[in-house]
C-alpha cells in the first residue's frame, strides 16, 4: 500500500508541471491609443474664390419740394416731388469674387473642437447694378410732368474678421460655424431729369445728380466644412451672409425752369442698403509642423 501511494505521489509530482505548461499564458491588456496629434493648432494662410450675389436691391429715392416763387402755380411743386419720389428695383448684382485669408487655431477638447480667428479680404468683379427707370404724374391743368432716372449701385471689396468654431467628426473634416465683423467699399449713384409735356413739344424743366461711395462696417455670419486632405493642406467650402447698413445721400437740388424762369426747387435723398450672400470654396496651409492626419476614430 506504502508502495501504490509513492508511485502515484511521484507520477503526480512528474506531470504537473507539464499540464502547467499546457495552460494559456495571461497577457495583460494593450495600454489605450494615444489621443490623435492636434494637427489643426497654429497659423495658417490661403487663397479662395467663389461668388456673391445681393439681398437688398432696391434704390429709394425720396424728393421734397423746398421752395415755389410767389405767384406761380403752387401744386407743381408738389407734383414734381411726388414724380421725383420713387422705389426702384434692381438686379442681384451678382459676381465673380476672390480673395485670401489668414487665421490661427486652437484645437482642444481631446482633439475634438476646433476655435480660431479668420480674416480676409475679397475683390469682386463684374456685380454693378445700373437700370433705367421712369415716374409720372399729372398736373391739376392735365400736363404729364415724368422724371427719368438712372440708378448705380456697386461693391468694390469685402473683408470680414471672424471667429470659428467646430466640431471634428473625424481627425481630418471639420464642421463650424463663423461670424463676426464684415467692411466693404460700395458706390452709389443717381441722375434725374425732369420734364412736362405741354402738348407743344416737351419742355426741360431741371436735372440733378449725386454719388455716394465709402467703406462701411457691418455684421457676417456663416457656416462651413473643412478637409484636411494631405499634411499641412486643406480645403474648405462655405456660405457668408453679409450687413453693410443703409447708406442715405442727398442728390443736388432740382430746380425746374423755363424760359428762363424757375419755377420749383425739389430736394432728392436716396437710400440703399448692401446686404447679400457669398459662397465660396479655398484652400489653406497648416503652419503645424507637418503633423500628419490620422485616420483612426475617436
Amino acid at each position: 500500500m506504502k508502495k501504490s501511494l509513492s508511485a502515484v505521489a511521484l507520477a503526480l509530482a512528474l506531470t504537473g508541471p507539464a499540464l502547467a505548461a499546457d495552460l494559456p499564458h495571461y497577457k495583460a491588456p494593450p495600454p489605450p491609443p494615444p489621443p490623435p496629434p492636434p494637427m489643426w493648432t497654429g497659423f495658417y494662410v490661403g487663397l479662395n474664390a467663389g461668388g456673391g450675389w445681393a439681398s437688398s436691391t432696391n434704390t429709394r429715392i425720396t424728393s421734397a419740394p423746398i421752395y415755389n416763387p410767389a405767384g406761380f402755380n403752387p401744386d407743381i411743386v408738389l407734383r414734381a416731388a411726388l414724380s421725383g419720389s420713387a422705389l426702384i428695383g434692381g438686379n442681384n448684382n451678382g459676381g465673380f469674387l476672390g480673395g485670401g485669408q489668414i487665421g490661427y487655431n486652437w484645437q482642444f477638447y481631446n482633439g475634438a473642437v476646433v476655435a480660431g480667428v479668420e480674416a480676409d479680404i475679397q475683390g469682386i468683379a463684374s456685380n454693378n447694378s445700373s437700370r433705367t427707370a421712369w415716374n409720372a404724374v399729372v398736373t391739376l391743368n392735365g400736363d404729364p410732368l415724368s422724371t427719368v432716372y438712372n440708378v448705380s449701385n456697386r461693391l468694390d471689396y469685402i473683408g470680414t474678421v471672424r471667429g470659428r468654431l467646430g466640431w471634428l467628426f473625424t481627425p481630418t473634416f471639420l464642421l463650424y460655424g463663423t461670424g463676426g465683423l464684415a467692411y466693404g467699399g460700395v458706390q452709389s449713384s443717381v441722375s434725374m431729369l425732369q420734364f412736362r409735356d405741354v402738348g407743344l413739344g416737351s419742355q426741360l424743366f431741371g436735372l440733378t445728380s449725386g454719388a455716394f461711395s465709402d467703406t462701411r462696417v457691418g455684421w457676417t455670419v456663416g457656416g462651413g466644412v473643412e478637409w484636411m486632405f494631405w499634411p499641412n493642406w486643406s480645403a474648405k467650402v462655405e456660405y457668408l451672409y453679409y450687413d453693410l447698413g443703409n447708406v442715405n445721400y442727398a442728390a443736388g437740388v432740382l430746380v425746374g425752369s423755363n424760359f428762363g424762369f424757375s419755377r420749383y426747387g425739389i430736394a432728392p435723398q436716396i437710400n440703399n442698403r448692401y446686404n447679400g450672400n457669398i459662397v465660396r470654396a479655398g484652400v489653406n496651409y497648416h503652419f503645424n509642423w507637418g503633423a500628419a492626419p490620422v485616420v483612426a476614430k475617436y
